[in-house]
């Protein structure tokens, strides 16, 4: 599967980016609405999940664990009640994203450090915790009704790792919805309709045997097209925009993504 890196110092960059602008979207919103893309969720629900994956990454990376962190081991992980207010939930959010990126650029790319996936590295958090905040972003502007747009090279790489992450549930976990993502040689084509050149913008993804793969390169016959700007492109494959909307397109067999879209997980 392929992978075009955004550097390591980007990042760590974004890390505090992406929350700021989740900040500014939770910035005189009803923290109390519900989520519509995690109904489980208010948006204050929202804002204390991110802010205590970020300390938790943080806490990780920071001692460079070699074992899993129990939650209950990370300082200030649960975050201020609702009763201290918006601003304290708003300087506990920025707090942690500051101090995550200083731990991850501390650390430096490539550092061995402990986690769930198939790179045991500082460089798997400082992508993780970035897509986290993105996705949790998108989140937080529908939710909030507030405009959301995506950096296309940020957007692409979330494709990108989404992909990664369900191939990987399917190696490990055979008896997750993903293992199902196989046979047929049947065919999903995203395409995104406005990146620049050296911005990856399309996928094929092929169900083989085995699993699946991907490759990038452009296809017209493939069983299902999913195509529109590379923003909305993200979030309907990551279930945050519905594909029956005007704001992407499907062209062929919409059961095959639906398909898709109701297995592919995190586990």
């Amino acid at each position: 599967m392929t992978h075009r890196d955004l550097s390591y110092d980007r990042f760590c960059d974004e890390v505090t980016v992406q929350t700021g602008r989740l900040r500014e979207a939770l910035a005189g919103a009803d923290l109390q609405a519900r989520v519509p893309t995690c109904p489980e969720w208010t948006l204050r629900d929202l804002a204390v999940h991110v802010g205590g994956a970020t300390r938790w990454m943080n806490e990780i990376v920071r001692s460079r664990a070699s074992a899993e962190v129990p939650d209950e081991a990370v300082p200030h992980f649960v975050g201020p009640t609702a009763e201290e207010g918006p601003k304290a939930l708003d300087a506990w959010l920025a707090e942690g994203a500051e101090a995550a990126a200083e731990a991850l650029r501390e650390a430096g790319p490539g550092r061995k450090i402990c986690n769930w996936s198939w790179d045991q590295s500082s460089s798997f958090w400082a992508r993780r915790l970035t897509q986290e905040v993105l996705v949790h972003r998108a989140d937080a502007c529908i939710a909030a009704g507030v405009p959301f747009a995506a950096d296309a090279e940020l957007a692409s790489d979330a494709v990108d790792e989404w992909l990664e992450i369900v191939a990987y549930v399917q190696r490990v976990r055979p008896t997750d919805s993903a293992a199902e993502l196989r046979g047929g040689g049947r065919t999903l084509h995203l395409h995104a309709t406005d990146v620049a050149p050296g911005v990856r913008g399309e996928w094929l993804i092929e169900l083989t045997e085995t699993g699946f793969e991907v490759r990038e390169e452009h296809v017209g016959d493939a069983t299902v097209e999913l195509r529109g700007p590379m923003t909305e492109l993200m979030l309907a494959f990551y279930r945050r925009l519905p594909v029956t909307g005007d704001e992407v397109e499907v062209r062929g067999d919409r059961a095959l993504l639906d398909f898709w879209l109701e297995r592919a997980t995190f586990g």
